[in-house]
């Protein structure tokens, strides 16, 4: 018997990384997996080959979830395709880092748009049936900078910052009817992102933490199916900071 037997769950951006992590790890104690990615693509539908591995139902959708009547049209057919919404995981984010006085307008709205209001689009669609259910776990996928900030990403750090504050906030108005929301708050993670970044720079990066390595995406899904399940049933409006004790 599994965690999230009977569960539907959302991930979105979830074709690689941290998102195909969860969505692998949900599937594994038992949900039915609805992954969202800008497009479905080869990666895509190895996730979803993947997750079929595990006898569940998965389907993945074509959306732009910064797109507010794309994500109406997406989170309305999965409700029609699984019957029910009960985890919903804010994972979709972009990079487009540069310190401030050389930031450009698009740079910024950008970011902020795709790694913000997507969360906003997928939450405010969402909570009618999550109401409906009277039952609903959300989980923003923030970052150590949206706590601590850091020089050459204000406008990632900023949109990270913000998925906390929408959390805390849901987590105070939907409390009532149910539903929980928390955010994870990765620190460095071996990722395609990470991987983008020089030698020196990633290795002085794993200096700075105790752990003395970087994390896992599955480091984070564990960390998701936790506030996913029912064992963080009075868990709502935290930030789980799974860095290796770097932001502690």
């Amino acid at each position: 018997m599994g965690l999230l037997d009977g569960k539907t769950a959302v991930v979105t951006g979830a074709a690689r990384g941290i998102g195909k992590a969860i969505a692998l790890k949900f599937a594994s104690e038992g949900a039915d997996v609805a992954i969202t990615d800008l497009v479905i693509n080869e990666a895509a539908e190895e996730t979803v080959k993947e997750i079929e591995a595990f006898g569940h139902k998965v389907k993945a959708y074509a959306s732009n979830a910064a797109s507010f009547e794309e994500t109406e049209k997406v989170v309305n057919q999965i409700i029609e395709d699984f019957g029910r919404l009960d985890i919903l995981v804010n994972n979709a984010g972009i990079t487009k880092d540069g310190l401030m006085l050389r930031m450009t307008e698009q740079q910024w709205d950008a970011v902020l748009t795709v790694n913000l209001k997507s969360a906003f689009n997928f939450i405010h669609f969402s909570l009618p049936q999550m109401m409906k259910q009277r039952d609903g776990r959300i989980i923003n996928m923030s970052s150590v900078v949206g706590v601590s900030g850091n020089a050459g990403q204000c406008n990632y750090s900023a949109s990270k910052a913000g998925l906390i504050g929408l959390a805390k906030s849901i987590a105070k108005e939907m409390g009532p009817k149910g539903i929980r929301a928390n955010c994870i708050a990765p620190g460095f993670i071996i990722s395609d992102m990470t991987n983008k970044l020089p030698e020196e720079v990633r290795k002085a990066w794993v200096q700075q933490i105790p752990l003395r390595r970087g994390g896992t995406p599955e480091d984070i899904a564990n960390v998701a199916l936790f506030l996913a399940s029912d064992l963080s049933s009075y868990v709502s409006g935290q930030v789980v900071n799974v860095c290796g004790a770097m932001n502690c």
